[in-house]
Order: C-alpha cells, then sequence, then structure tokens
C-alpha cells in the first residue's frame, strides 16, 4: 500500500442515503438469518469495538456512532480470500485502539443495499474499507495489506483528520497505530452535558458542549445539544401564557413572536411554532424577516432532517421567500 495523504475535501455525505434507508423487518432477519453461519476469520464481529452492520442498522451503528467516534467500514463476503486477511488485522487494531476507533462490518451478500452504495461510489473489489466521521464518508483502504502497512495507513488518516481539525491532536506516548483521537474525552463531556441537564444547569450543559465543538465544530450531537440549550436559556423564567397572550395581542412585534415560537417548541407544540414564524415571515420584510427566517432554521435543527414537519416547513418557507 503506498503511502498517501488523505484529506476530507470531496468526502461523501452520508445525510443523503440516511434519509433514504427504510425500515425493513424482513431484510434483517434474512441477514441475521445468512450471517448464523458465516464462520471464517471475517465472520462475525470479534470484541468490543468491532460490530456487524446490515442494510438496517447502518444508520445507527456507523452514521450516527460517527458524530462521537470515528467508524472504519470493512466490506467484505465470505468467499473472498483477501477478505479473510484483511478482517482479523482490522479487528486486532480497533480492540487494540480501544473505543478511540469503531469497526463495522458489512458482509456484501447479505446486505444487498450496502453493496449496491458501495459500487455506487465507484468500488469494484473487495476487500473495501472506508472511514466515516462526523456523517461524512472517505475511502480508505482497497485491498488486504499486512499489519504494518495498515496501522501506517491508520497513522497517516488520522494525521490528517486531526490536522483538518476535525479530530483533537493526540495526547502524548499515545500508541502508534490505534489512531488515538482522544474519543474517550469527548465522551466524558458528552456525559457531563447530559448529567447537566439532568439536574437543569443549562450553563454548565452549554459549557460542555462548547468544548466538543471547539475540538469538532462538525460534532451534529453536539450542534442539536447547544442548539437546545440556546432555546431552553431562552425561555427560562418566562411564563408560557404570557409569552403566548401577548404574541397574540401583538402579531407584528417580532420579538414577541419568536419568544411565543420558543415556547411552543420547549412545550412539544412543533407544529404551531413553525407556523408561527412562517406567518411572521410572511407578515415581515427586511430585517425582522431575516430575523425571523433564521430563527425558524435554528428550530428545524432541534428535529432530524428527516421529519416531516421540518420538511414541510422548509418548503412553506421557500414559498413565503419567493
Amino acid at each position: 500500500m503506498p503511502s498517501r495523504d488523505f484529506s476530507l475535501h470531496g468526502a461523501i455525505d452520508l445525510g443523503a442515503r440516511q434519509a433514504a434507508v427504510k425500515r425493513q423487518q424482513e431484510r434483517q432477519a434474512a441477514a441475521e438469518a445468512a450471517g448464523g453461519d458465516a464462520g471464517g476469520a471475517n465472520g462475525a464481529a470479534g470484541g468490543p469495538y468491532v460490530v456487524d452492520v446490515t442494510d438496517q442498522t447502518f444508520n445507527a451503528e456507523v452514521v450516527d456512532r460517527s458524530r462521537t467516534v470515528p467508524v472504519l467500514v470493512d466490506f467484505w463476503a465470505e468467499w473472498c480470500g483477501p477478505c479473510k486477511q484483511l478482517g482479523p488485522i482490522l479487528e486486532k487494531l480497533a480492540n487494540e485502539a480501544a473505543g478511540q476507533w469503531v469497526l463495522a462490518k458489512v458482509d456484501i451478500d447479505a446486505n444487498p443495499q450496502l453493496a449496491a452504495y458501495m459500487q455506487q461510489m465507484g468500488v469494484r473489489g473487495i476487500p473495501f474499507v472506508a472511514v466515516v466521521v462526523a456523517g461524512q464518508l472517505l475511502p480508505f483502504l482497497n485491498g488486504a495489506a499486512p499489519e504494518p502497512q495498515v496501522r501506517q495507513a491508520l497513522d497517516q488518516l488520522f494525521d490528517a483528520l486531526r490536522k483538518e481539525g476535525i479530530l483533537p491532536e493526540a495526547p502524548e506516548g499515545a500508541e502508534a497505530g490505534a489512531g488515538a483521537p482522544g474519543v474517550s474525552a469527548a465522551d466524558q463531556v458528552y456525559g457531563e452535558a447530559e448529567e447537566a441537564l439532568q439536574r437543569g444547569d443549562l450553563d454548565g450543559a452549554k459549557a460542555a458542549f462548547q468544548r466538543i465543538l471547539d475540538r469538532n465544530p462538525r460534532d451534529e450531537g453536539a450542534k442539536r445539544g447547544m442548539t437546545l440549550v440556546e432555546l431552553s436559556l431562552r425561555v427560562r423564567g418566562v411564563d408560557a401564557q404570557d409569552a403566548l397572550r401577548d404574541a397574540e395581542a401583538k402579531p407584528d412585534d417580532v420579538r414577541a413572536q419568536l419568544l411565543a415560537a420558543d415556547v411552543e417548541m420547549v412545550s412539544g407544540q412543533i407544529d404551531a411554532a413553525f407556523d408561527r414564524l412562517l406567518g411572521a415571515v410572511r407578515r415581515t420584510a427586511g430585517d425582522d424577516r431575516d430575523a425571523v427566517r433564521k430563527h425558524l432554521v435554528e428550530l428545524f435543527d432541534l428535529l432530524s432532517p428527516d421529519d416531516p414537519r421540518v420538511g414541510k416547513a422548509r418548503r412553506s418557507l421557500q414559498s413565503a421567500l419567493f
């Protein structure tokens, strides 16, 4: 395997695929049945940091997980001899890394959607390994290689990700080949943020999420958490009924409409909040309209991009603006 430079430029955004994948209970059962006798050196996942992935679990196990830890995806098949050479090497290195990155294994025979997706990327042979970071997929290895070369490639990969600012600097003394991006520290900060939210410490949660974003601005979980905290801070100490009555009495008061929409969001009245701000967009112009638009888009970020309420509101917003 020749030395190579890795870059996030030109990465494939998995968001579109994540939105397209449908739940397939029959596909899941078939995949489990096919994998039950997989055997071989690259059969069932081995170790706590190696997971078998199917068409149905790819989003949760790879795309979502990659928001907090890099995921290497190994596309393999039982009949593939080179796969049986590379697979154990990747599993060994994943377990050595102890959670600093995760290995996800995809049996292309049992998972036709993922096999087709691999072909759409222009990949025609296996073993093929991709790395997914913050929802972005990058080709990594194509073909088997000896363990020293795989370790070297991992070092180059994580060095490049750190230079891009996607991962923090490796701690001094980190073992070569582990690709140590300090994920344990990120998990700890997430834990701090969750604990702060549970005890109602919004300022503490905000500080924790900000530390994650300082290290990885692409962390979608932290961005969503920060948006939620800022929303909660805006309505802290606000009497909900008073805010709604004030907005009803002052339909042209932009600040009143924004606050009322925030109150509706935290109380679960999502459609009402979106409709309120869409109405304000139609009634306003200039800086006021732009302020309402930005506020509405920020509220969109609290929900999954796949949420039909977001799609409907985005279409209505485009209609109102143009």
